[in-house]
């Protein structure tokens, strides 16, 4: 029986330095890579189907979005443009953060935002949708590439952008 505890021992000590190794050389990115892009796409918040996983959140209406979300939509009485760039603004300091689509006419943004230590890639979608009343709402949806639970990171992210837009546009605002 001790013989067998070494082996395994043994063999997960080199799997985990084999995984060091790869890390090392390869880089976070490149690794990562490996499971597919770091930019899960465009999402249609109108049609957007939930993970089955705890890896992702969601901050919508029910009148934007047919899933459940975790918070409310972001409402912001201001127009559409303004928001817009507001939302550009208030996520550029971000670590990690990299834009990697932008329509200003659609109202949607991409952001591909990677983990400080382990580089893991999350994608975030946001779209700006005018209100009736000549607001805006912000939809925010957050997703891992990687794995099956996120331990809140992405939740936590929806709420922070959420906080920081909000902030950012009574800033530039009236």
């Amino acid at each position: 029986m001790r013989k067998f505890l070494t082996a395994v021992a043994v063999l997960v000590a080199a799997v985990v330095v084999l995984f060091a190794a790869a890390f090392l050389i390869l880089g976070p990115e490149r690794l990562w890579a490996r499971f597919g892009p770091a930019d899960l796409g465009e999402v249609d918040f109108a049609t957007l189907t939930r993970r089955d996983t705890p890896n992702d959140a969601l901050a919508c209406s029910a009148e934007f979005c047919a899933a459940k979300a975790d918070i409310p939509a972001v409402v912001i009485a201001r127009p559409f443009g303004d928001v817009f760039l507001a939302v550009q603004d208030a996520v550029v300091h971000e670590p990690g953060l990299e834009q990697v689509d932008a329509n200003a006419e659609q109202g949607t943004l991409r952001f591909v935002q990677r983990s400080r230590v382990m580089g893991f890639p999350d994608t975030i979608n946001v779209k700006v949708v005018p209100t009736a009343n000549g607001g805006s709402a912000v939809l925010l949806y957050s997703r891992s590439q990687l794995g099956k639970s996120d331990m809140g990171v992405n939740l936590a992210r929806v709420k922070r952008w959420a906080d920081l837009i909000v902030t950012e546009a009574r800033k530039s605002g009236p």
